[in-house]
């Protein structure tokens, strides 16, 4: 058992400790900027590679370069989520949202290049979904800010309370357990995912790119399939560590929220935006809610006491 938890220690430090996250951020940070200048280089010499997918909506305007560092800076997004699964749910499941409202940033950027400025605009759907997408990310931004506000406030309560307890260390090792073992797996997906799709992108080899329903979905829609079922094993567990009503609700609640999450990936167009946006205000609600138990559980002990 001593055997084991040191080998757990060590795989954390090595892949979750700050250390490893501020190692991560300066690579990510030079890869963002370096598949920036080639993507930049790719969209203003295409002629000049003719094994290049000319017809690629990310090779016709500058603009659409955002979009390949964005991809590296959700990647790491994808990293600081696992390593705060340790440490807070609830700043775990602010991470997820984070990450959704970023994909919708990074589509922002790769439609903007092929918007078409006319007098049809809302008979376009391209342009439709620009507009649905503008309005999406300022609304995510607000209910992110509130989120935040909620998080820190339950923070505050619970150090207030000062509760720790046997079982609580028993689960955070269950979590961090859990981290570790996300490591390498998403770290192959991503390279699967991204590497094939980057492939197809550029070459579009026999039109297999066609196969690909939506290139803004790639590796995330897998990513929040598997961010599923270790909400759910969250959940499963936690029962063994607590029985108080509003920690079940808010826990099966972030679980409901992340499948509406991965649910939209499933539809385009005003469908899509719409189950994103009410995800998130979902996972708000629910934690306003929590954190009103808590309050009202700590005023109740308060009183009791005296």
């Amino acid at each position: 058992m001593t055997l084991l938890k040191t080998g757990l220690n060590a795989l954390n430090d090595l892949f979750l400790s700050p250390k490893a996250k501020k190692r991560l951020e300066r690579i990510v940070l030079v890869l963002a900027i370096f598949s920036f200048i080639v993507h930049l280089i790719f969209i203003y010499f295409t002629p000049w590679f003719p094994f290049l997918n000319t017809d690629s909506s990310l090779l016709g305007n500058p603009i659409a370069a955002v979009y390949t560092p964005f991809s590296f800076i959700l990647v790491y997004e994808v990293y600081l989520l696992i390593y705060y699964l340790p440490r807070s749910i609830t700043t775990y499941i602010s991470k997820q949202y984070e990450i959704i409202s970023l994909i919708i940033i990074r589509r922002l950027f790769k439609d903007m290049a092929n918007l078409k400025l006319s007098s049809d605009w809302f008979s376009i759907k391209g342009d439709l979904q620009f507009t649905y997408d503008i309005l999406a990310s300022v609304i995510l931004f607000y209910v992110l800010f509130w989120f935040y506000k909620l998080n820190r406030s339950r923070k505050q309560l619970n150090s207030e309370s000062n509760e720790t307890s046997p079982q609580l260390n028993r689960f955070i090792r269950f979590k961090k357990t859990i981290a570790v073992g996300l490591v390498p797996l998403l770290l192959g997906m991503v390279i699967f995912s991204f590497g094939k799709w980057g492939y197809l992108e550029f070459t579009d080899a026999d039109n297999s790119l066609k196969e690909l329903k939506n290139i803004n979905n790639i590796f995330f829609d897998e990513f929040f399939s598997v961010l599923i079922i270790v909400d759910v094993l969250l959940l499963l567990v936690s029962f063994f560590y607590t029985d108080k009503y509003h920690q079940v609700i808010r826990n099966s609640g972030f679980v409901i929220s992340t499948i509406l999450i991965r649910l939209s990936f499933s539809v385009d167009g005003l469908v899509n935006t719409v189950l994103i946006v009410f995800a998130v205000l979902f996972g708000l609600a629910i934690l306003a809610i929590h954190n009103a138990y808590e309050r009202n559980f700590e005023t109740s002990k308060a009183k009791g006491q005296s």
